[in-house]
């Protein structure tokens, strides 16, 4: 089953119940799930490029590259931006940065450790503001902090999906 596309996606941010607390529990989740999904996998399935897309290492390095946005974007609700910083929409960060080189414990522990300073940042929050918020750049509609990081952890799961997609793709092909 193909999941949609990640540019296609849309968010909604009018619920006014804090589900922050789980919001930061899914978020510290990821690197374990990362590793537990990637560890198990050979080395030549995880630079398999497929359809000219991103392989399994580059989606991994993407959520490490995507990081300082994130931090950043909660910096601007934090200091009372009127919108958030954009993002390059070509993701050349992700696609020049060489993952496919990057041993598979370097980009596991890189992720872990910038994850580990976004939790940070987000448990010495108050409940007033996580209910801040900026305009998104592209959506051209206002974030609150909560609403940012629940795009934040759904941005994690897109790509963990795709990585298991590409895995499945690999092996059909074997």
């Amino acid at each position: 089953m193909a999941q949609v596309k990640w540019f296609d996606r849309k968010f909604d941010s009018e619920s006014s119940q804090n589900i922050f607390p789980s919001i930061i529990e899914r978020l510290m989740g990821t690197p374990a799930r990362l590793e537990e999904k990637l560890n198990t996998l050979s080395p030549d399935i995880l630079i398999k490029r497929t359809d000219n897309t991103w392989t399994i290492k580059e989606n991994a390095g993407h959520l490490t590259d995507l990081e300082p946005l994130w931090q950043g974007r909660l910096e601007d609700i934090l200091n009372g931006e009127i919108e958030l910083r954009p993002t390059d929409l070509q993701n050349n960060k992700t696609t020049f940065a060489n993952h496919n080189e990057k041993s598979l414990d370097e980009l596991l522990l890189s992720f872990r450790q910038i994850r580990k300073q976004t939790i940070f940042l987000l448990e010495k929050l108050d409940e007033e503001t996580i209910y801040k918020s900026a305009l998104h750049p592209r959506f051209k509609t206002p974030m609150r902090t909560m609403d940012l990081f629940l795009f934040v952890a759904e941005h994690d799961d897109h790509h963990l999906a795709r990585m298991t997609e590409l895995v499945r793709i690999i092996w059909r092909e074997k």
